[in-house]
């Protein structure tokens, strides 16, 4: 019978299977290269082999015999590096020798199998990656298989002599292509007609019907997303205003496919403070080194985030691991610098100002003269030029990394490095580039293809450095991908969600509308016409009986705005014509909530003002709540001292707003704008709450999700020991687990064989074993109680067939 007591054996049999339990490796280009540039590349780096060893690659260590990670005290080279004997030690008599730091530092490199980073080598590298894009011919189709995705692959195991791996059955291609594209579960009822179904175009369908799903799309890939733009909810830099979300901007970019060079450049050059965020980086409190200024910080995460390369190294030094150079990253920097920006190496200035320049000047230059913003504009243009073929082929590495389980260039921040199939990259780069950089486009162009719907290739050991494509990998579920799916089959998900942001999608043109009630408002001075450059304070204090559970607002100011809620700022209007949304269910908390505007009036000649805010709220006690600009609205003529990210105190008397009479201008923006957007605010139907839309929690974090505080391109593979003692244990998993129990009995009125049947077709995509089906009978018996149910949920969730997306 299988119980919670038997729960740790469970996870033993999990870290087995899907991965060691490991602590984190060394770092190779920190720690190791510099010892081994110091000491040993003179003699036996680049094209000096002496004593015939060279330490160019990994591959040739291994060759060498120096090495054996299997017997770190048998090593060769620790012996040679710690002997006293003059005719053996190394490095040889007369040159300085290794201190026990450094040898204790190679002692532990070589037990950790020799990390190596991909494409490094300390000879002289004889690959740089194309820079514009090329259009490979397609192979002849082979065996009737036209997929141009196939014919390239099967051109490539056919030179290399390798088999072409069999494709998956329905079911296992189900629960992989849902997994994937939105990261959920097929229900049993979809798999079951899935099954049914004879079309044979029926993968395609699905493919095309999970990708249509706009909702369920953004929501999983918002946080493939947030890890590459390094975008949270919270956490480090938002409490103290040093750093602000994008997640507004990204979500509705998602939601409506925004094209990726389009939003690659919003990123780049914002349009607006709505994706400011990722440019601006974190700004850190206290002193900071100047490889963590906000300059450096955007050369890093440009370079990371679009290019997939490494300019860390770079923004201290001229890198170890690839051609980038101090210069390169400062230049980059300079871009987006409003200050002269003395280049430091290794924390120390140079007395030399970076210039700002662009990486590829074969694309065009940035001119160093202009303003910022002009810089950015250009800096924008020439990232997503047509003729950046870098810039296409990261993206599409990383998708095929997403659901394939191997980068075709990997790792996925090692685009220096030769990619295994150079035809195929090109391929899916030019092909992204000729459909308008619709990311769902190559979704579907990668899944399509019998490529993807292959079985997987069983990885035995540690992966040669060598790799050869035999087909693709099975992935381990994200942490937002496990929780998802142990929601879906518990209807134990949360109620609400963290992520300020609207999960509805308004079609042009079909989109509810709801009538206004808020009125324009102004200070005294609207009695008459408000003079210009005049900025004043509007407010409403409102009590509310509980927690926001949905819904928001829709505002706009003439000409421009500051919004404080409970004195944290939360918006920024600056163009009265462009009605803005903001979701309000993070926002306001039960009790006195403060709404605090600094309005502002523009111009050179008096001329009309006004603020224009209506919300529309449900809130957990089910009471249904409208909040607008009106007559109960205070003003106050003295606008408060700035602070950043905070109100400041507001002194003198508070007075009665004035009503405007609007115009015809205000009236055609919001009639246009407003009605519909409201709609959405207030939308009571919501789809399950998903994790990507929560903030960081222990369980998460211990499954793999990021802070975020850096670029995260691929999380671990690998299950850590506090990861297995969280799933054997977690609280707060323990009581979805209770509480699923309690709904399975429930669905299942009581009988065990349907409750079984049921929860394997959701977690596994297929019915039990007859072995299985008698062992759960055993545990359940005849009539199934909460507590066994609630054990069985457990062990079926711990199952490396359930965490493995294969």
């Amino acid at each position: 019978m299988i119980s919670r007591y038997n729960l740790p054996i469970l996870i033993v049999l999990l870290v087995d299977i899907v991965s060691p339990v490991q602590a984190g490796p060394i770092d190779f280009a920190h720690e190791v290269v510099p010892i081994l540039q110091k000491h040993c590349v003179a003699c036996h780096g680049g094209r000096e082999a002496k004593g015939s060893f060279s330490l160019n690659t990994r591959a040739l260590w291994l060759e060498s015999g120096f090495v054996d990670p299997k017997d770190v005290k048998a090593s060769y080279l620790l012996e040679l590096v710690t002997s006293s004997d003059p005719e053996m030690q190394m490095p040889p008599k007369g040159k300085p020798r290794l201190s026990a730091e450094e040898v204790a530092t190679l002692k532990q490199w070589v037990s950790e199998d020799l990390p190596w980073e991909a494409g490094f080598s300390f000879g002289k590298v004889a690959y740089e990656p194309p820079l514009k894009p090329r259009r490979p011919v397609l192979p002849p189709t082979v065996d009737c298989r036209n997929h141009p995705i196939d014919r390239l692959i099967d051109q490539y195991l056919s030179k290399h002599k390798l088999p072409r791996p069999g494709p998956v059955d329905d079911a296992t291609f189900l629960r992989r292509v849902h997994l994937d594209l939105v990261g959920l579960l097929p229900t049993p009822e979809e798999l079951t007609t899935f099954l049914a179904d004879p079309c044979s175009e029926k993968r395609a369908l699905k493919i095309r019907e999970l990708l249509a799903d706009d909702t369920a799309y953004a929501d999983h890939w918002l946080s493939f997303f947030n890890d590459l733009l390094r975008n949270d909810y919270s956490g480090t830099g938002f409490i103290t205003g040093g750093r602000k979300q994008v997640s507004g901007w990204l979500y509705e970019s998602l939601l409506y496919n925004k094209p990726y060079d389009q939003l690659t450049r919003e990123l780049i050059a914002p349009p607006s403070d709505a994706s400011r965020g990722f440019i601006d980086g974190i700004k850190w409190r206290g002193n900071v080194s100047a490889g963590q200024t906000v300059e450096i910080q955007f050369a890093q995460s440009l370079g990371q985030a679009f290019l997939g390369i490494n300019l860390k190294c770079a923004s201290c030094h001229d890198s170890f691991i690839d051609r980038w150079t101090l210069d390169e990253s400062y230049g980059l920097a300079a871009i987006y610098s409003e200050r002269e920006l003395e280049i430091h190496r290794c924390d120390k200035p140079i007395g030399k100002t970076a210039q700002a320049s662009w990486l590829f000047p074969e694309l065009g230059t940035i001119d160093p003269s202009a303003s910022r913003e002009a810089r950015l504009q250009q800096l924008a243009a020439l990232m997503t030029h047509p003729e950046n073929g870098r810039f296409t082929r990261t993206i599409v590495n990383r998708l095929w990394h997403r659901l394939m389980g191997r980068g075709i260039v990997h790792p996925l921040d090692a685009m220096q490095t030769r990619p295994w199939n150079e035809d195929l990259l090109d391929y899916l780069a030019v092909s992204l580039s000729d459909h308008k950089y619709d990311l769902k486009q190559m979704l579907e162009l990668i899944a399509t293809s019998e490529a993807y719907q292959s079985q997987v290739e069983v990885v035995e050991g540690a992966e040669s450095s060598d790799y050869l494509y035999r087909g693709p990998r099975s992935r381990r579920l994200t942490a937002e991908q496990f929780l998802d799916s142990v929601w879906q089959m518990t209807g134990a998900a949360p109620d609400k969600i963290d992520a300020p942001i609207f999960r509805t999608k308004v079609e042009q043109g079909g989109a509810p509308e709801l009538e206004l009630n808020a009125q324009w408002i102004w200070g005294d001075s609207a009695k008459e016409t408000p003079p210009a450059d005049e900025t004043i304070v509007v407010r409403k204090i409102i009590e509310l009986p509980s927690a926001v559970k949905r819904g928001g607002a829709v505002l706009t100011c003439d000409n421009s705005h500051i919004l404080f809620i409970n004195r944290r700022e939360v918006d920024v209007g600056k163009n009265w014509s462009q009605v803005r949304t903001l979701p309000l269910h993070t926002l306001l908390k039960p009790g006195k909530n403060d709404l605090t505007a600094i309005v502002h009036n523009g111009g050179k000649t008096p001329n009309a003002a006004g603020f224009f805010f209506e919300a529309r709220l449900e809130l957990e006690n089910g009471e249904q709540i409208s909040l607008a600009s009106d007559e109960t609205w205070e003003w106050n003529p003295n606008a408060p001292a700035s602070r950043e990210g905070r109100l400041g105190s507001i002194k003198g008397k508070w007075n009665p707003v004035t009503i405007v009479k609007p115009n015809g201008s205000w009236t055609k923006a919001v009639d246009a704008q407003a009605k519909s957007l409201l709609a959405v605010a207030a939308e009571g139907k919501q789809p399950m709450v998903r994790a990507s839309l929560l903030k960081n929690t222990a369980l998460m974090k211990s499954l793999g999700r990021p802070m975020r505080e850096q670029i995260v391109s691929m999380r671990p593979d690998q299950l850590t020991t506090l990861e297995a003692i969280d799933l054997s244990n977690e609280a707060t998993l323990a009581e979805v687990f209770a509480e699923g129990a309690k709904r399975l009995i429930a669905q299942a009125d009581g009988d065990p064989k349907l409750l079984t049947e049921y929860l394997f077709l959701y977690a596994l995509s297929r019915a039990p074993t007859s072995e299985e089906s008698e062992l759960v009978g055993q545990m359940l018996g005849e009539s199934p109680q909460a507590a066994e149910v609630e054990d069985l949920l457990w062990s079926v969730c711990m199952l490396p067939e359930f965490f493995l997306i294969r």
